[in-house]
């Protein structure tokens, strides 16, 4: 019971602040883009790339959450 919890826990956690990094990092990037359309191919790649890096620290958790025993 307490391994559950603890498994749900890690995730809920360690899901909720990368999906509210998600959130911010594309809406300034719409809001930049918004701003300036013709920066919109410079902003595009530093936002991609900073978004699969915050998608990696989900998949972390999730790693972390299996391996609880």
């Amino acid at each position: 019971m307490d391994i559950m919890f603890a498994k749900a826990l890690a995730i809920a956690i360690g899901t909720i602040l990368p999906a509210l990094s998600l959130g911010l990092i594309g809406s300034k990037a719409m809001e930049a883009i918004g701003r300036n359309p013709e920066a919109a191919d410079k902003i595009m790649t530093p936002m991609l790339l900073i978004a699969a890096l915050v998608e990696a620290i989900a998949i972390y958790v999730l790693v972390i959450a299996f391996t609880i025993k």
